[in-house]
């Protein structure tokens, strides 16, 4: 059996307090949750993280843990075995592999088997931990609400009391106004535990596209507008997140000019803006008709952009 470091699993010092061990728990939970981690091995450093959590979130486990390293210095992966009769010195409840909730490796089940030894009061049913994981909507969505389906990896034992993973599939409901970072709470969707379920945190994200870009509820749209439309003015019409709008452009425009289209970004008790940023685009000059049109403009309008430079 292999000596498994929790501190270095969770990526914490062996001094982190309460807060710093289960902000580093949710944080790794979040990068490495099968549902939307592109890890090969995402599902196996889930269990492992899980596993490190499930003894350093909880006060007697760690303590006993600490006990056990104490003066030693372990390193994980180098041969281990527990001594004779260890866990039944150091306070705890009575256990078995696994008892946890959260691991079923060799190094977890022989630490602790003997958890406890009795001595300490049962503790008053807790309710079940907190799971936190992503959803990846399109910046439409944000605008008018939506319902999506997500499928989530959970742990859970068997009838032969082993750690299995299944996966449970949710309807969620997106609604209108949720914002990139934002977490959407569903009350009894975490660890079952003997106080209640845990709840489930979704964190919003945005899927990404080529012309939109957001910053809080403020939308940044690229639109791509020929020269004349820029030198000449005129109206166009341009299809937003939330729909198409008819726009003036200013003669005499250049690119990179941006119009500001009030109330039009993320809508909320105060609506974000959209930005409108104009970007030209030059007709190619592939047929013989186009290339005399640009010779002509060359000609006629002898203009050097790099004049001043």
């Amino acid at each position: 059996m292999e000596y498994k470091d929790y501190y270095q699993t969770l990526g914490v010092a062996k001094t982190a307090s309460e807060d710093e061990i289960k902000k580093a728990y949710r944080k790794l939970v979040r990068k490495y949750h099968p549902d939307v981690s592109k890890e090969a091995d995402a599902q196996r450093k889930t269990q492992d993280i899980n596993e490190a959590y499930g003894v350093l979130g909880d006060a007697d486990k760690r303590a006993a843990y600490d006990e056990l390293g104490r003066g030693q210095h372990y390193r994980a992966g180098q041969p281990f075995r527990p001594p004779p009769d260890w866990g039944r010195d150091v306070g705890g409840q009575p256990g078995r592999p696994g008892a946890a909730g959260f691991g079923d490796s060799d190094f977890f089940s022989d630490l602790f088997a003997n958890f406890g030894g009795g001595r300490r009061r049962p503790q008053a049913p807790q309710k079940g931990e907190d799971h936190h994981a992503s959803i990846t909507i399109d910046l439409a969505d944000s605008y008018t609400g939506a319902t999506r389906a997500i499928g989530l990896m959970v742990a859970e034992r068997d009838a032969q009391d082993r750690i299995v993973t299944r996966e449970r599939n949710l309807s969620v409901n997106i609604p209108a106004g949720v914002t990139a970072g934002q977490q959407l709470r569903l009350a009894g969707q975490g660890q079952p535990g003997g106080a209640g379920p845990g709840d489930l945190y979704l964190e919003i994200q945005f899927r990404p596209h080529p012309r939109y870009r957001v910053d809080g509820r403020d939308v940044y749209q690229t639109v791509p507008v020929a020269p004349w439309e820029l030198a000449l003015g005129g109206e166009i019409d341009v299809t937003t997140p939330s729909g198409k709008v008819h726009v003036t452009v200013p003669a005499g425009s250049q690119s990179g000019r941006k119009l500001r289209l009030r109330g039009r970004g993320i809508p909320g008790k105060q609506a974000g803006d959209l930005y409108l940023l104009l970007e030209v685009v030059l007709p190619p000059a592939t047929t013989e008709q186009a290339k005399q049109l640009y010779q002509t403009m060359a000609r006629e309008l002898a203009f050097n952009p790099r004049a001043g430079g």
